[in-house]
């Protein structure tokens, strides 16, 4: 996926867009219930079939089974850290947002989240470069984490990339057919892109 978009580094100032529209996703009761709905251990894989088959009613209890399952390290203490790295930022203490998170990216660098919400928090602090590496990250390690693909989209927008913005709002929109904002998206880019090849 991140080959498609060899430019990435050089958009770093475009980074403003993306955590602004993805704010982080807390794992909350209902996530977990969410879970329960299903066989226990079904993978992302399932959820993503569901969600790319499912009526739009029902992808809204499909991507927060999905934003709970990519949130769960596999570790209690790397969760820990996830979550209290999520509510420092909360409060608005991103300096230790950024150590919790980097504790947890250095302990659990194959975690995808970790890296996203640390991304997140570079750009509050107006670290712009170290969030594009971020997110370059955490898209290496899920691809089909639609909502980073959208943010990469966001920022070929803003950079006055239609092309490839619409490419990556495309892709996002063939994991999640129902995404609200991708499809806006989309619709918005298409008159300046459609009859030219991309």
């Amino acid at each position: 996926m991140l080959a498609k978009f060899p430019n990435l580094k050089a958009i770093v100032a475009a980074t403003a867009v993306f955590v602004a529209i993805f704010p982080p996703a807390p794992l909350r009761a209902e996530d977990a219930a969410a879970g329960a709905q299903r066989a226990p251990g079904v993978t992302a894989e399932v959820l993503l079939q569901d969600l790319a088959l499912a009526a739009p009613a029902e992808t809204a209890a499909i991507d927060r089974e999905l934003q709970a399952l990519w949130s769960r390290s596999g570790s209690a203490a790397m969760d820990l850290l996830l979550r209290r790295g999520r509510d420092a930022a909360e409060r608005g203490d991103l300096l230790e947002a950024v150590e919790h998170l980097t504790a947890l990216t250095d302990h659990a660098p194959e975690f995808s989240r970790g890296w996203y919400e640390r991304a997140r928090v570079y750009h509050l602090l107006g670290l712009y470069g170290p969030a594009v590496a971020d997110l370059e990250r955490a898209l290496a390690l899920n691809p089909m984490d639609y909502n980073a693909i959208f943010a990469l989209g966001l920022v070929f927008e803003q950079f006055r990339m239609p092309d490839r913005a619409f490419a990556a709002y495309r892709r996002a929109k063939a994991i999640h057919p129902h995404h609200e904002e991708v499809s806006s998206a989309l619709e918005r880019l298409a008159p300046q892109v459609e009859g030219r090849e991309l």
